[in-house]
Formats: C-alpha cells, sequence, structure tokens
C-alpha cells in the first residue's frame, strides 16, 4: 500500500475489490487495517459519544431489529417527548462522564412541523456546553435539514442498515433510496454524516460487502460510520436469528476501516454481548468511536466506567474534541435556550 492509497479517501470501490478485502486472512487484514488507521489517526485515542432516547416507542416502521417499531410486542412503553430542560441535563451530565459528542434520538418515521422547535433547541442547548452535537429523527426534507443546520447541528445519523439486496428483508415502510435521499438533504445543508449499519440480521458477506460498498461509493464518506451488532429483542422478528461469528464482526470493522480511511468507525449496538479482548480487537483493527454509557436507546450499553478501566489497561484516551466555555457564559446560555421556548408545552405526545 502506498501512503497516497492509505490516506486519499476512494470512491470507486469495486464489489470484487471489498470482497477480496474480507477474504484476506484475518491477520493480514486486521495488519492492513491497522496501517491504515495509524495512518489517519492517533491510534489510541477513542471519540466518545452519549446517546440518549428523547422520544421512544410507537414508531410506524416495520424495522425488523426494532423493538421501538409499534408493530412488535416488546414490552416496551412508549413515551412522550422528552422536556428541553431534561435533555439539557442529561447532556450535561454526559459531559461530565467525558463524552464529547451528545447524539437525541426520536423514534418518528419523520419530524413533524410541531416538533421542530423543540429539537433545535435541544441542539442549540447542548451546542452551548461545548459538545457536539447529533440527531436521529428519521427521514428529513430538505427543509428541516437547513433548520437543523441553522441550529448548530453537527451530525445527523441515519443508517443505511445493510445491502440493497438484503434490504427490503428488514424494511418495507421505506425505501433504500429514502435513506440515501435523506443522506444528501444532510449534506447539502452543511451538516456531517453519521451513517453505518447493522449486521448479525441474518444477512451474508455479500449483504455486508454490499452496505460497505453504498457507504464507501458516497460522493463524500460519513464522518461517522457507527457498526453496530444485532441485539435479538424478544418480539421482534429478529429475536431467534443465528448469532454473527465475532470474527466476522472485526472484519466488517477491518474493511470500513480500509474503505473510509478518514472516517470515524463506532462500535455502537451490540457492546454489551462483547468482552474486553473482543472491544480490544475493534480497537486494534480500526475502531475508534463508542457511544458511551449504560443504554444505547432502548438496549444495554457497557457502564462507563467499564469502557474507562478499559481504556486505562489498554493505554488509550479519549479523544478530546469539545469546545470549552467558562461557567456564566454556559449558563446564561442554556437559560436563553430555556427562555425561547417557556411559553410553549415543553412535554407533548410526540406521536399525536
Amino acid at each position: 500500500m502506498s501512503p497516497e492509497n492509505i490516506t486519499t479517501p476512494r470512491h470507486d470501490w469495486t464489489a470484487k475489490e471489498v470482497q477480496a478485502l474480507f477474504e484476506q486472512p484475518f491477520n493480514d487484514l486486521l495488519f492492513q487495517a491497522q496501517t491504515v488507521h495509524r495512518a489517519n489517526f492517533d491510534p489510541n485515542e477513542v471519540q466518545v459519544s452519549t446517546l440518549l432516547s428523547i422520544k421512544t416507542g410507537a414508531c410506524p416502521e416495520d424495522c425488523k431489529y426494532c423493538p421501538q417499531s409499534n408493530r412488535y410486542d416488546t414490552g416496551l412503553e412508549k413515551e412522550k417527548l422528552m422536556e428541553v430542560e431534561k435533555v439539557l441535563a442529561e447532556a450535561k451530565a454526559a459531559k461530565a462522564q467525558g463524552s464529547t459528542r451528545f447524539c437525541m434520538g426520536a423514534a418518528w418515521r419523520s419530524p413533524k412541523k410541531k416538533d421542530m422547535p423543540y429539537v433545535t433547541a435541544m441542539v442549540k442547548g447542548v451546542k452551548e456546553m461545548g459538545l457536539e452535537t447529533c440527531m436521529t429523527l428519521g427521514m428529513l426534507s430538505d427543509e428541516q435539514a437547513k433548520a437543523l443546520a441553522d441550529a448548530g447541528l453537527d451530525y445527523y445519523n441515519h443508517n443505511l442498515d445493510t445491502s440493497p439486496e438484503f434490504y427490503g428483508e428488514i424494511i418495507t415502510t421505506r425505501t433504500y433510496q429514502d435513506r440515501l435521499t435523506t443522506l444528501s438533504h444532510v449534506r447539502d445543508a452543511g451538516i456531517k454524516v453519521c451513517s453505518g449499519g447493522i449486521v448479525g440480521m441474518g444477512e451474508t458477506v455479500k449483504d455486508r460487502v454490499g452496505l460497505l460498498l453504498q457507504l464507501a461509493n458516497l460522493p463524500a464518506h460519513p464522518e461517522s460510520v457507527p457498526i453496530n451488532m444485532l441485539v435479538k429483542v424478544e418480539g421482534t422478528p429478529l429475536d431467534q436469528v443465528d448469532d454473527l461469528d465475532n470474527f466476522d464482526f472485526i472484519r466488517t470493522i477491518a474493511v470500513a476501516r480500509i474503505l473510509m480511511p478518514q472516517s470515524h468507525v463506532r462500535l455502537s449496538a451490540g457492546r454489551e454481548s462483547m468482552n474486553e479482548e473482543m472491544h480490544a480487537l475493534a480497537y486494534f483493527a480500526g475502531a475508534n468511536s463508542i457511544f458511551y454509557g449504560e443504554k444505547l436507546l432502548t438496549t444495554p450499553n457497557p457502564e462507563a466506567n467499564k469502557d474507562m478501566q478499559l481504556f486505562g489497561r489498554l493505554g488509550i484516551k479519549p479523544e478530546q474534541r469539545c469546545v470549552e466555555q467558562d461557567d456564566e457564559a454556559q449558563g446564561e446560555a442554556l437559560m436563553a435556550q430555556v427562555d425561547k421556548v417557556r411559553n410553549d408545552a415543553f412535554f407533548y405526545d410526540a406521536t399525536a
């Protein structure tokens, strides 16, 4: 590999090339991924994010992996949209625990017009704390993407989930093109893209090739690429699917790192089932971002202190990205955002 090959993003990968990466001997693949990783990042830094569900359950989509769909009986209680003040309190706690990015997720097909003032107030308030901001709210129109950009949103998460060929086996209520269109709206608005997928849903290696090929051949690579391991939730159609081999998961991380050399590759859902050795191997394969804390939307996540303990043993430190403000400026900014929506009902049924 020449220096140019491991530092300059490509957008013309072929399925044959990506398949060949997956088929390499495991040690050769990890060596190549680590070489690419070191050429683009500090190999001993991991970006740390916290994800909060700001509105849980009652989603009309039929994603077969998701306990938040109203089509499946998973015992999940639907919740209303959180108060802005409560979201800001959660963000403050996340920052105190070491997070540099605060991600907010709502179980919507797409935000309604009445939702936008609340979510933009959340973005502004979190941003004023010196945290990076991220949201995942479903599909966005170009107007909604622009409104979020104007509020200061840094990242928008919208996963492709799987390959175009396997997609119809998992979701029928929105198309693959719908997802690509939302990513285009986000990029056009000047917001950084967070987009990845889920493995372990019964897909083949060819489907994992197809997913990463779609991401790597976007006009611009996502700045953040979450690789989720399916969390099987009783009551969803995928609750009995066979477990993915751990080495196949690590291979997916490594190939993502090679294809998208300047993107942060994130360990996302499924970390609860991974032991410390698998975490360490994933970091070696090029993962350099995690969700941090006890819960990732509605599924378990390793406790925050366990991540920090492992970081210490591995010599890893959290990547520093936040912009600090003095306490007085921060307090004034937060109160300004609260005052802007003080006369509205903070807490309402977002499913209505």
